[in-house]
């Protein structure tokens, strides 16, 4: 678990939390209390209805502007469902003075981020940029607001880029429909959240010009909004500017109301439904129920009761489903919006568990918690659990704003974030088991069967006739259109930027010799603390790939002195969180917890750096669930895309060798102890410590963990050429029948974090495909519509790096998005750039970085990064100037030297009859692999004559 504090600019008052839970072996201690400060917040109303939050915080050098809607999928129209969303992608793009997604520009190529999101309940529109920006940002709103255009371009483009959203989220996943079919359609049955709030292929399809066009007029209004800035300003100066931009915007004409007809029936009758659809893994075993709105006075203890169920190892489902062996993943939750809700529980089976006996474990799990009292152990750690989430939430001034605006949108209340947790904290044992009684009724419950077979709705229909829902007035007056360029008005310019103070690192060295980078990011008493070792994916041996990732999975499942569920209870019962993780080139280790508690959690980080003992019934039951979790990524095509574009690009090298279901039961419990003690060496780690304490209170503290710390054990040998000799380009298809998407990815092999290069080439591909404004994005999403997003990435790595292009799209398009891939490819070593697009595409980069050197997560990861390649820490203060020394010239030569076309090689998982022959025309030589006939331990990727079925 992780718990993070609160920037500057919060309210002293806190929301106080008993001590962590201690009992039942539930921890090794006392610890200090937890408690969540207040969010500190102005609110005022416009005479228009709008509503203004404003929350600053002087600490950050920038300010986000979020405007929420109180529309949302429950109020789609009759035979629309899925408008609301496909209208948050209407509202994004352009007005009368904005041309079409001119939005992305303003906020990128200033160092910022944009995005928007669609719910229930609510529907948001959101921005980070630097505080100087803040005007401007304020600008775009009103025109959003006040001027959108909703025109046939921008209609019938995010129509088509939401049906490929929908085939990427649902349709080409193995879960998709689960997820977002069956459980909406059978946790409702008169309420409009009934149907899918992704929508339908066939509701998109039947939706018109004219309906988003009444769809605006009818719901969106600064009577229907919620303005909230959080950030670096001056609270008199936003009252101006908020009075500036929108005072004068009218309330909605003919407002249709918000309030949704109709109650949710209680369910007496229990059912069962087999649904089934193509591709599925692993079958799925699950229950649900009907739940209250988010303002019932139970709300509180059924996310206790959830949390006490399944967050966490240490939870009741953990311990009974996924610890016997019986499931892959086991999970319970609630989602109360409004209006009403539902409760879950699903399992994800192993492939030699049945169907009935996880539901009969399933079962015993829900009726033990409404027969027996919880105990005050799991309370107390349940109510950490919460607590620490929403710290982690409050962080930052935009964290604050969204769970502000979260909570508001669904009650209508400011403070109902706090409300929440002040709920929480009274929570009492005997509440847990009323609300398990109460919600979690046998006679209440629809159970639910997944598996793989046809996609056919009919065997997941709900019984209950579908309601016919509310409509909205046709639209009047004429439509807006986009000014001509010299008639548009133009943005506000920057003020002057706040002086902010960055934090200082401090390098020393711990008693033993370990280096250590120490930097105070804040106040916050929340701190990270990361270890990172070289030896990472790159030294696991020829047929064992994934024994390094193996050794991360199960380092934590036991010691000589604490059991894999001891060492579970004590982190969590300190607020803390601890993560392993194995890069190519090594493996980081990073421990997150409050000040207060960070030595003793890092005392059981340390018995795991020496003496991880991986136990042989965790290695086994962490293997077994490593292949059947395998088992669902093959069958997803972006993830295995990405597998089969390692092994094309890497070939054999240690580089290309990626965990498979043939290495992965060839690893031993031996080979993770001799990884432990060859590559979690004192010698060659690196710790970063950062957050909320200080430079000499982090020496301090490290040199108490980890300053006696020695090995007599030799330095490991690091890997010789770990990328090998660069392999022929390739281009393979990957047959996968009935996939809902294909996925393609174009690479070639670039150059190494180390080369004097590097950043000549990141700025190259920054141009290429990073963000919203990468010509990628820019030429498949923005002007083609074929999928819901196109980017290029360039790895870092001691070795040659790959730099590879990728986009999900709809089968039959998957050779046109290849095709542009190439063009662009092409196109970036042939046309010249100008000197202001390259300074915007530096501002990106540099916004990005500085954003995440903000919390201490972030500022560890870019340094441990930097040290794990041997490069200074201060490398990552110095990226701007090093980009300002790349030149236009300098982007072109490094595309022609790694982008040329003949050099990349191309993959696409998809199913092939749809584009095969389009694909053989545009790349000659095509390798088509059947799915049933892939082996990514063979690096010609087929199996053997004798593994055939």
């Amino acid at each position: 678990m992780i718990v993070k504090g609160l920037l500057s600019g919060v309210a002293v008052a806190a929301i106080a939390l008993a001590g962590p839970a201690l009992a039942d072996d539930h921890g090794e201690g006392a610890a200090p209390t937890l408690s969540a400060p207040k969010i500190e917040y102005t609110r005022w109303v416009l005479g228009n209805g709008l509503q203004v939050i404003a929350i600053p915080d002087s600490s950050t050098a920038n300010v986000t502007t979020s405007l929420w809607y109180e529309v949302g999928a429950k109020h789609d129209p009759e035979g629309r469902s899925g408008f609301s969303h496909l209208f948050e992608h209407i509202l994004s793009r352009q007005t009368v003075n904005m041309p079409y997604n001119m939005i992305n520009k303003l906020t990128e190529d200033v160092g910022g981020v944009r995005n928007a999101s669609n719910w229930v309940d609510r529907t948001n529109y959101y921005e980070t940029v630097p505080a100087e920006y803040l005007e401007t940002m304020l600008w775009t709103h009103r025109e959003r607001m006040a001027f959108p255009v909703v025109d046939s371009l921008v209609f019938e483009r995010e129509r088509s880029v939401v049906k490929e959203e929908l085939r990427q989220r649902v349709l080409a996943p193995p879960y998709g429909r689960l997820q977002r079919f069956v459980t909406a359609e059978n946790s409702f049955d008169v309420l409009p959240m009934r149907r899918p709030g992704i929508g339908s292929i066939e509701d998109l399809d039947s939706a018109t010009l004219d309906d988003a066009r009444a769809f605006h007029q009818a719901y969106y209004g600064p009577d229907t909004a919620t303005l909230i800035v959080a950030g670096n300003f001056e609270l008199e100066n936003l009252r101006t500017l908020v009075d500036r931009y929108f005072s004068d915007i009218p309330r909605r004409a003919n407002p249709v109301s918000l309030e949704i007809e109709g109650e949710e029936p209680v369910r007496t009758v229990p059912r069962t439904v087999n649904a089934t659809a193509p591709n599925v893994p692993l079958p799925v075993v699950g229950s649900l129920w009907k739940a209250p709105a988010v303002t019932h006075p139970d709300a509180a203890a059924i996310e206790v009761l959830g949390t006490i169920l399944s967050r966490g190892d240490n939870s009741r489902m953990h311990e009974a489903l996924v610890r016997s062996g019986m499931a892959v993943n086991a999970s319970h939750g609630e989602q109360m919006s409004e209006d009403g809700g539902f409760i879950s529980s699903s399992v994800v089976l192993s492939p030699t568990a049945s169907l009935t006996d996880a539901q009969a474990a399933l079962d015993r799990v829900i009726d033990r918690v409404r027969s027996e009292p919880v105990s005050a152990a799991e309370l107390r750690e349940a109510k950490n659990e919460i607590f620490a989430s929403a710290l982690s939430s409050r962080q930052t001034a935009q964290g604050r704003a969204f769970e502000l605006g979260e909570a508001l949108v669904s009650t209508g209340d400011p403070d109902a974030a706090d409300k929440r947790l002040e709920a929480i904290a009274a929570v009492t044992v005997a509440d847990v088991q009323r609300v398990a009684q109460t919600w979690l009724r046998p006679e209440g419950k629809v159970t639910i069967t997944y598996t793989s077979g046809e996609d056919d709705p009919s065997t997941y229909a709900n019984p209950a006739p579908m309601p016919t829902f509310s409509s909205v007035p046709p639209a009047s007056g004429e439509p807006l259109a986009v000014r001509p360029e010299g008639e548009r008005d133009a943005p506000p310019p920057p003020t002057a930027a706040p002086k902010v103070e960055r934090a200082q690192f401090v390098e020393s060295t711990l008693a033993n010799g370990i280096p250590l980078v120490s930097a105070q990011t804040s106040n916050v008493p929340i701190a990270t603390i990361t270890l990172v070792f070289p030896g990472g994916s790159a030294t696991d041996p020829a047929g064992k790939a994934g024994l390094a990732d193996m050794a991360a999975t199960v380092a934590d499942k036991g010691t000589a002195t604490r059991s894999a569920t001891e060492i579970a209870a004590t982190l969590e019962s300190l607020g803390a969180r601890l993560g392993f993780s194995a890069s190519e080139d090594g493996s980081f280790v990073s421990l997150t917890a409050p000040t207060a508690n960070l030595k003793q959690a890092g005392a059981v980080l340390v018995d795991i750096l020496q003496n991880a003992s991986f136990p042989d019934e965790e290695f086994e039951r962490e293997r077994k669930r490593v292949l059947d979790g395998l088992s669902a990524t093959l069958k997803n095509p972006g993830a295995l895309a990405d597998l089969v574009a390692a092994r094309v690009m890497y070939a054999d090298a240690p580089y290309g060798r990626v965990a498979s279901p043939a290495s992965i039961p060839a690893i031993t419990r031996d080979d993770l102890v001799a990884h432990r003690e060859a590559y979690w060496h004192p010698g060659t780690a690196r710790i970063v410590v950062s957050g909320g304490l200080s430079a000499e209170d982090a020496k301090s503290l490290a040199d108490g963990l980890f300053g006696s710390w020695t090995s007599s054990r030799p330095l490991p040998v690091a890997i010789a050429d770990p990328a090998g000799a660069a392999p022929a380009p390739r281009t393979v298809v990957i047959d996968m029948p009935n996939a809902g998407q294909a996925a393609v990815v174009a690479g070639v092999r670039a150059l190494s974090r180390n080369n004097p290069d590097f950043y000549k080439l990141w700025l190259a591909n920054t141009v290429l495909g990073s963000g919203s404004n990468g010509r990628l994005f820019e030429e498949v999403r923005t002007k083609r519509a074929l999928s819901y997003g196109a980017y290029s990435a360039l790895g870092t790595r001691a070795d040659d790096a790959t730099l590879t292009a990728q986009a999900q799209t709809k089968n039959e398009t998957a050779d046109e998005v290849a095709a542009v891939f190439f063009e662009q490819f092409a196109r970036l070593g042939a046309e010249s750039l100008d000197e202001d697009t390259l300074q915007k595409r530096r501002l990106f980069l540099g916004g990005a970085l500085a954003r995440s050197l903000e919390t201490s997560n972030g500022f560890n990861g870019q340094v441990a990064s930097l040290l794990l390649r041997g490069l200074a820490p201060q490398e990552a203060f110095g990226v701007a100037e090093r980009l300002a020394q790349v030149s236009p010239a300098d982007v072109a030569q490094m595309a022609q030297a790694y982008l040329a076309p003949e050099n990349a090689s191309l993959v696409i998982v998809g199913d092939a009859q749809y584009f095969i022959d389009d694909l053989k025309a545009l790349r000659g030589d095509v390798e088509v692999i059947p799915f049933d006939q892939l082996d990514l331990a063979s690096v010609d990727l087929h199996k053997a004559a004798s593994d055939g079925e």
